[in-house]
């Protein structure tokens, strides 16, 4: 009997073996495949540094013509190596969800071989406990072979036990596999949509190049007519809105909003240069009508990821070059926050959410651009008590026959930003 037993065991640990070998072998190759993605992505994140780089430098000077197509392009370069990373960023997220089933249907082979070898175990161990003790010491030549019975009892207790701790052990690693897989699907899901927003971006460069080169005909006199333009626009308009903002009576309520430097907000970006800070600065007097500056810009790209500074309500929407061309914020996105603040993002080039929606913190709600008066890519940033803020629509007389839409508030609403991020 302890030789058949001994025998039962060797067959099942050999199968478990030749299972195991092939097992190994799929996982190692996956992994190999995941390595090389991974090396491939890390090169295309370098080659998307040197074009940030690039871009940065052409950011401090879009007041030529040359200048600003030379930005155009590397942006494009930059943005169709984003596409490349992504597509990469799939290619492992898939092969993550393969090695992962992998690992999951190898699991329930596991489980399932473990159960019928602990089945053979408790066949055994019934085959012994049918017997009665009389019974089995008339069986046996001597007493030696008796208490080998016995040992063998306890060795197939022990094995049980063993066994029984290792299908725990299986099925919370199966669960976790299976957890991680879900999240992988998720991502996938998240990366596909990333893919179709670069993709846009891509058509939104060229379109915008295409558009600079057909109203300038190429030439830089025509260019530098056109900024004039726009900038007598921005300023009309501008002054139109302070004119309407500093008629509004607002009287603000302390208590209502979080403490400044309470650091409540988080930051939009993932990577933070600020370019012009809020209020009465060394260029504000010069550059706005007001002579202050209502809020923060940062420097980003196009197609830099913007993100929610915490957990609120979209509450409006809107870009204002549908009816005053280059006048204003562009696509832009007022959120209210639950904490009492709001948050207006400007200049965007893709907006990512809806009225209504709800947002947590740190959730993409759009992409930076250089929409509305722009002289080159940002995001400006402006924040307030979120009582003290509204969408309105209203006649233009910058723009005859046409009426804004776009968030406004008294002036004295408008908070320094960067005592609450």
């Amino acid at each position: 009997m302890n030789l058949k037993f001994i025998t039962t065991i060797l067959i099942l640990a050999f199968f478990f073996f030749l299972f195991d070998v092939s097992s190994a072998s799929k996982v190692d190759e996956l992994k190999e495949k995941i390595e090389q993605r991974k090396s491939q992505a890390a090169q295309i994140e370098e080659e998307i540094k040197k074009y940030q780089e690039e871009i940065n430098k052409t950011l401090e000077d879009t007041k030529t013509l040359k200048n600003n197509i030379k930005r155009l392009d590397t942006e494009r370069k930059k943005i169709l190596a984003d596409i490349k990373l992504t597509e990469k960023e799939v290619e492992i997220t898939n092969l993550n969800i393969e090695e992962l089933g992998n690992q999951i249907g190898d699991k329930n082979n596991e489980i399932e071989k473990k159960r019928y070898y602990l089945a053979e175990l408790l066949r055994k161990m019934n085959e012994l406990d049918s017997q009665n003790i009389v019974e089995i010491i008339l069986s046996k030549d001597n007493f030696s072979d008796f208490f080998d019975d016995i040992e063998v009892v306890e060795n197939l207790q022990a094995e049980m036990n063993v066994n029984l701790e290792n299908l725990k052990i299986l099925k919370l690693s199966l669960e976790t596999e299976k957890k991680d897989q879900e999240e992988e699907r998720d991502n996938l899901k998240k990366l596909n949509v990333k893919l179709g927003d670069q993709k846009k971006l891509n058509e939104i460069n060229k379109s915008n190049k295409n558009k600079l080169l057909t109203e300038t005909k190429n030439k830089e006199s025509n260019y530098r007519k056109i900024l004039e333009e726009k900038l007598k626009l921005k300023d009309a308009t501008e002054k139109e809105l302070f004119n309407y903002e500093s008629q509004l009576k607002y009287e603000l309520d302390p208590t209502k909003i979080p403490p400044a430097g309470s650091g409540v907000l988080k930051w939009p970006l993932n990577s933070i240069y600020i370019t012009q800070k809020f209020g009465v600065t060394a260029d504000s007097r010069r550059l706005y009508v007001s002579g202050s500056h209502n809020g923060v810009d940062f420097r980003a790209s196009i197609g830099t990821e913007i993100f929610s500074a915490g957990e609120g309500i979209i509450e409006g929407t809107g870009d204002t070059d549908t009816t005053c061309p280059g006048a204003s914020f562009g696509r832009w996105i007022l959120i209210k926050y639950d904490n009492g603040l709001a948050t207006t993002y400007g200049h965007l080039s893709l907006v990512k959410v809806s009225i209504g929606n709800r947002v947590t913190t740190g959730q993409l709600v759009g992409y930076s651009g250089d929409t509305g008066y722009s002289t080159g890519p940002h995001l400006h940033v402006s924040v307030y008590p979120k009582d003290a803020v509204n969408v309105i629509t209203r006649p233009s007389v910058a723009c005859l026959g046409k009426a804004y839409t776009l968030p406004v508030a008294a002036i004295n609403a408008y908070l320094d930003p960067l005592l609450y991020f």
